[in-house]
């Protein structure tokens, strides 16, 4: 798989991505909340820019170098790309897991993440909602990860599908079927949990950190159950008001604590 292609796959896994997680909004929406989504729209943009010209395709450079190299724990012994893909998935979650605690607990790093949480609505626009600064400092974590298990860009580039898909759908405004919602929640991480980490409460913004699977919040200790029924108040607790593009690029200079 060339850089090229590796994109061309990963923007069409974004659009099939944000338009199954704006029509599962659209069709069981959860508080038909509004919000200014300029704000999040923006923050995306930059991202795209900032990221497009600092690593690009890089994530799928460092597989397939890894791959030459024969670095990486997948190609020191050798499997098939049925047990790379889900190896690549679950190692990939798990970091991802990890890194998103630390920032919770690393106040630097959470300087950079509030941006994420100050969102005062909670839809699916609010998983683009990323300070650049984040993602540049996420980079290097996700690259070691890739060459130190030796993800093929094949494994590579499902991983960034599957964990664009839910973090779309987790963020987004939605009410599942309660027995939809406890049976899919057995295993992947469902809108109403992760409705319950964006709350201003600290007990519960300190939960539920998993992206795809729920797996890692269970057994690590951070799970905490929620349901569509539940009514959580999102956002940070000394902003009444999601922050614009400007303000939202500069709000690492300021440290807001949640509640409680």
């Amino acid at each position: 798989m060339t850089e090229g292609e590796f994109k061309l796959v990963r923007f069409v896994g974004f659009a099939v991505a944000v338009g199954l997680a704006v029509a599962l909004q659209r069709w069981r929406p959860h508080a038909r909340l509004r919000q200014p989504r300029h704000s999040n729209l923006g923050l995306w943009a930059v991202n795209l820019v900032v990221l497009g010209v600092v690593c690009g395709g890089c994530v799928c450079t460092v597989a397939r170098w890894a791959g030459t190299a024969g670095i990486g724990l997948l190609n020191v012994i050798p499997v098939s790309l049925w047990v790379s893909v889900p190896a690549t998935l679950l190692t990939l979650d798990v970091v991802s897991y990890l890194w998103h605690r630390a920032n919770h607990r690393v106040r630097w790093l959470w300087r950079f993440h509030q941006v994420h949480h100050s969102d005062a609505a909670f839809t699916v626009s609010t998983g683009l909602r990323f300070h650049p600064g984040e993602l540049l400092l996420s980079l290097p974590v996700r690259l070691a990860a890739v060459a130190a298990l030796g993800s093929p860009p094949v494994a590579v580039v499902v991983f960034e599908v599957v964990f664009t898909i839910a973090n779309l759908i987790e963020h987004g405004d939605i009410d599942l079927p309660l027995a939809v919602e406890r049976r899919i929640g057995r295993v992947f991480i469902v809108p109403a949990l992760h409705r319950l980490h964006h709350s201003r409460r600290r007990a519960e913004l300190n939960r539920n950190f998993g992206t795809v699977f729920v797996l890692w919040d269970r057994v690590l200790g951070t799970y905490a159950d929620s349901s569509s029924g539940a009514r959580v108040n999102t956002g940070l607790a000394d902003l009444a008001e999601t922050p614009v593009l400007g303000r939202a690029l500069v709000l690492p200079m300021h440290l807001y604590a949640p509640q409680g």
